[in-house]
């Protein structure tokens, strides 16, 4: 083999290693993203590829700094990323996916002088919008 050869064959071996690890990192933070947002449907009965038009339609975004939507960094509400983690919904009721969605269609209904309005969100709508949610 020539010393041409072999002077160029481990920097390609490196940045072909470099490369597969690459991809591999790639498929494993897709099969996790895949497997939460199985998870967050399955344990709110949404359907969060629906959640994003929803999220617009009623004005989330306006009051809430909400992860994976466009212009979803309002400053008024708190944020919405890691709902999953936190203990309560809105302060006041044990974080569960139902009383996500409760408190999501019914706010004054559990904090009569919570700043979230009422929106006019059917429990439906409001179920793609836990899954959404829940799966960041």
């Amino acid at each position: 083999m020539s010393s041409a050869l072999v002077k160029y064959r481990w920097p390609c071996l490196g940045a072909m290693a470099l490369l597969v690890a690459s991809v591999a990192a790639v498929g494993m933070t897709w099969k996790a993203q895949h497997q939460s947002n199985s998870v967050a449907m399955a344990m709110t009965g949404g359907d969060l590829a629906r959640a994003p038009d929803i999220i617009r339609r009623y004005g989330c975004a306006g009051c809430h700094t909400i992860p994976g939507i466009p212009g979803g960094d309002g400053q008024v509400g708190g944020p919405l990323s890691d709902i999953k983690h936190r203990v309560y919904v809105g302060g006041v009721l044990t974080n569960s996916p139902d009383n996500l969605v409760r408190w999501i269609v019914s706010p004054q209904a559990f904090s009569p002088r919570s700043a979230m309005p009422a929106t006019g969100i059917s429990e439906a709508e409001a179920r793609d919008v836990a899954a959404f949610l829940s799966s960041r």
